[in-house]
């Protein structure tokens, strides 16, 4: 049954848990589908982009990965009512496809000095849903993986 409270209080594993899973997926979920994305001509920028970011000279793909933490700590505190079975898995999809996906195209770009929306062009926001989308089901695994979820006597569906 899902837990009624979403802001429930967490223990300290579950948010570092919840970091390190949305940390890992960043690097390898989000921008591996950015790289097959890029090969296919369809992202509008590269993967694993070593560009200095600012204010601190950061590589931007590890300030997308400490980012990518952050919003992994918010996963892991709505986590639990998440729906069971295969609709975890399409929730966890929907969760980084809709939520980051929106703050980058209208709070991020802009901050940036970028247009809102990016201008909606079309395969800014397929790469954006997608992209993050795979990233929303690889910090699903990493967080079930990390908090011991996989039960080696049991099924592999939440």
């Amino acid at each position: 049954m899902a837990n009624t409270n979403i802001f429930k209080t967490l223990p300290t594993s579950a948010l570092f848990e919840g970091f390190a899973a949305g940390f890992l997926a960043t690097l390898i979920f989000h921008q591996l589908t950015l790289a097959l994305l890029w090969n296919a001509g369809i992202a509008p920028f590269a993967p694993f982009s070593l560009a200095a970011t600012q204010p601190f000279g950061v590589p931007a793909v590890f300030s997308l990965a400490f980012w990518g933490g952050i919003w992994g700590i918010l996963f892991a505190v709505v986590d639990d009512n998440f729906p069971r079975g295969n609709s975890y898995w399409i929730t966890a999809f929907l969760f980084g496809a809709i939520l980051p996906s929106l703050v980058a195209l209208l709070i991020v770009l802009p901050l940036k000095g970028k247009p809102i929306g990016g201008n909606w062009q079309p395969t800014l926001l397929l790469t954006a849903f997608l992209i993050n989308g795979a990233w929303g089901v690889g910090t699903g695994l990493f967080l079930k993986t990390l908090s011991g979820w996989y039960d080696k006597s049991s099924d592999s569906t939440p």
